[in-house]
C-alpha cells in the first residue's frame, strides 16, 4: 500500500504534509502536488497534515486507479520537493478542515492520531520513529541510536 495525492489538492496545494514526510517522495506541479508511490514508505505522518484531506491510501483511490496512475506518472517527471512553499493564490481555504477537527478525527486503526506530534513530543526524528513503527509490529529489532561519546 502506498499514500496518493487526490483531487482536493488541485489548485489548493497547502503543501503542509511535504515537511513531515521522512522519505521525501512528494512532487511538485503548478497545480497540485504528487506523492511516488515507489518512494512511500506507507508511514502515513502525511495524511492528518493535509488540511483538505486530499491524502488517501491507494485502497481508497477511484476503482479504475485513476489518482495512483497520475501520481506514479507525474513524480517521475515533476521536481521533488521538500520543504514547504506558499500556496498559490488559488488555494481555497473554504475546502480546508476547521483546526478543530484535525485533532478530534477518529484515527485509521492502523495510525496513531497526530503521529508527528507525538514524535516531535518525544524528540526522536521521524525518520527514526516511522522505522519503529513498522518493524515494531513485525517484531524487528530496531537499533538504538549510539549516544555521542559512546564507544560502540
Amino acid at each position: 500500500m502506498t499514500y496518493i495525492v487526490t483531487d482536493a489538492c488541485v489548485k489548493c496545494k497547502f503543501m503542509d504534509c511535504v515537511e513531515v514526510c521522512p522519505v521525501d517522495c512528494f512532487y511538485e506541479g503548478e497545480n497540485f502536488l504528487v506523492i511516488a508511490p515507489d518512494e512511500c514508505i506507507d508511514c502515513g505522518v502525511c495524511e492528518p497534515e493535509c488540511p483538505v484531506d486530499a491524502i488517501v491510501p491507494d485502497t481508497e483511490d477511484e476503482p479504475d486507479g485513476k489518482w495512483l496512475q497520475i501520481n506514479a506518472e507525474y513524480a517521475k517527471t515533476w521536481p521533488n520537493i521538500t520543504v514547504k512553499g506558499t500556496p498559490p493564490p488559488t488555494a481555497n481555504n473554504m475546502n480546508a478542515r476547521p483546526a478543530s477537527t484535525k485533532s478530534t478525527s477518529a484515527p485509521s486503526p492502523a495510525r496513531a492520531p497526530d503521529f508527528i506530534g507525538l514524535v516531535r513530543a518525544a524528540g526522536v526524528e521521524p525518520a527514526r520513529a516511522c522505522a519503529r513503527r513498522i518493524l515494531s509490529p513485525l517484531r524487528l529489532p530496531v537499533s538504538p541510536r549510539p549516544r555521542s561519546g559512546a564507544s560502540v
